[in-house]
Order: C-alpha cells, then structure tokens, then sequence
C-alpha cells in the first residue's frame, strides 16, 4: 500500500471520521470522450425536471378554473430555453461573483465547465430571464411559468450537489461529527459533508414542501407563491448550511469569521420569496372576495 494512503488512513482512524467512497468523477469513458457525474447531474436534473412539469400542466385539479396557464407543447419548446439560461448564467454568474481575476487572466478556462465552476445564484438569474422571453413571446403568465419551474429545480439541485460530493468538492469545514469526511483534497482533517447537506435541504426537503403547496394547498391557483416559496426556501437553507460549508479559498470570510458570499447572495433570495408569497396573497384576496 502507498505511503500516502497508509498516512490517510492512520489519520481517518485517529480522528474517527469516515473513508471517503473511491467514486470515479468520470461516470462513462468512451475513448477520448469522458462524461462526468457533475454533467450528468445537470441533464438528468434538467430532463427529469421536464418530466414533472409535463405531469403537472397535465392535472388540471391544479390550476384555477381547472385551466393550466400553458400547454406541454409549451414546456417541450422551454426545455432548451431553460437549459441555455442555467449553464450560461451559472457559468457567469459564478465568474462575476466568486472567480473574476482568475478568468480575466486566463478566458479560455472560460469555456472549461466540466471542470466545475457553477453558481445556482446565475442559474437562477439566467434561467429567470429565459423565462420571462419565453413567457412573454407565448403570451404566458411569467408567475404562472416561474411557479411550475420553481417546482421541478430541487430535483437538479439535488443530483448536482450529489455530484459535487462525488467530485470531492465544496466540502465542508473542519469537525468532529461521527459523519465527518477525509477528503481527498481537503488536507487531512475530516470535514463535514456540506454537499449531502444542501442535497438533503435543497433537494429532498425544498421539493417535499412545494409538493405538499401544489397538491394540498393548491397554491398553483395563486400564481407567484410557489415561486416565491421555492426561492425563500432555497436562500433559507442555503445560508443555514454556510454555517457547515469551507468558503472558497480565494474568498475565504467576509467578515466576522463567518459570513461567506454565499448567505450574502441568498439574503436577498429570502426578502424577494417572501414579497413574492405576499403579492400573491394579496392578488387571490379580492378574487375570493368577488
């Protein structure tokens, strides 16, 4: 056995933590061709995200007047739509926001995105856009269209953080818990795995409650809740799971030891979800009333 791997493992017994899972970050190799889990986190996400949307639009128990504000045809013609403004915009998003020196000096790494380098908060911005133009040239409700995509993202969000644990990236910060990492490429002290964290609350719990607002709250009748719901939610447990994540090493704490440009994109997120749950509150109210 390596010297190196011997040490590791002296130091995962010594410090109690768990054995980082031996998962390649290639998922398939065909010849000169590698397709990566990250990659595939994001067309499965995407594809099965498609799926759902199609399933919804197609229960009218759902909709107001039992009328679905747009068609399948619709979000057969939004797949590439929203495909382009997530990579786009996440790619961007994450060169403004957390990378800029690095990519001015070197701009081909630009067009690298199978190394990584995403931000959900471009995503998210590049994905509105693509939204409300296609809103916009169908004749759609933007609310409407925002409400059944924000139902469906905790699917992709999941399965990419998955695949940011099986890159061993975006790891956690130094611990104790029993559940702790040795990361490969974490130094030798084991970590919390942050990215099973956010795949647990951005994921699994984000979609459960949005399906308990479609299904039993009907709230697809209020158009814009849902939306707003997802994206409070989203900034909520994004922040909360900060507390566990290692900043960004060229970032590192913005202040006090703590604060990390994640909680700072995602306090907005949480003010603008929880205008949005109110404006369609208040948008229902007189229709109820009539």
């Amino acid at each position: 056995m390596p010297r190196e791997a011997v040490l590791s493992d002296l130091l995962t017994v010594s410090f109690g933590a768990l054995s980082f899972p031996e998962i390649d970050p290639v998922a398939v190799q065909l010849g000169p061709l590698a397709i990566h889990w990250y990659g595939l986190g994001y067309v499965v996400g995407i594809l099965l995200g498609w799926w759902y949307a199609r399933r919804l639009v197609g229960n009218e128990r759902l909709w107001a007047g039992g009328k679905p504000p747009m068609t399948v045809a619709d979000l057969d013609d939004f797949v590439l739509w929203a495909a382009v403004g997530i990579v786009a915009g996440g790619r961007i998003g994450y060169i403004l926001f957390y990378d800029l020196p690095r990519y001015l000096a070197n701009p081909l790494d630009i067009l690298a995105v199978w190394q990584g380098g995403m931000s959900f908060h471009g995503g998210l911005l590049g994905v509105t856009l693509a939204m409300i133009l296609f809103a916009i040239r169908r004749g759609i409700n933007p609310w409407s269209l925002f409400d059944t995509i924000a139902i469906v993202a905790p699917i992709g969000i999941g399965l990419v953080r998955v695949a940011n644990f099986i890159n061993a990236e975006l790891w956690g910060r130094v611990t104790d818990v029993p559940w702790a990492f040795v990361f490969p490429n974490g130094g030798p002290e084991p970590r919390h795995p942050s990215q099973l964290y956010e795949a647990a609350l951005e994921g699994l719990v984000l979609f459960a409650v949005l399906r308990l607002l479609t299904h039993r709250a009907l709230r697809l009748t209020t158009p814009g809740f849902v939306a707003g719901a997802f994206i409070c939610g989203y900034g909520l447990s994004r922040i909360f799971a900060e507390f566990f994540r290692e900043p960004d090493a060229h970032i590192g704490y913005l202040a006090g030891g703590w604060l990390t440009m994640g909680m700072i994109l995602s306090t907005p997120m949480v003010l603008i979800g929880v205008w949005a749950m109110l404006r369609a509150t208040r948008k229902a109210a007189p229709a109820k009333a009539g």
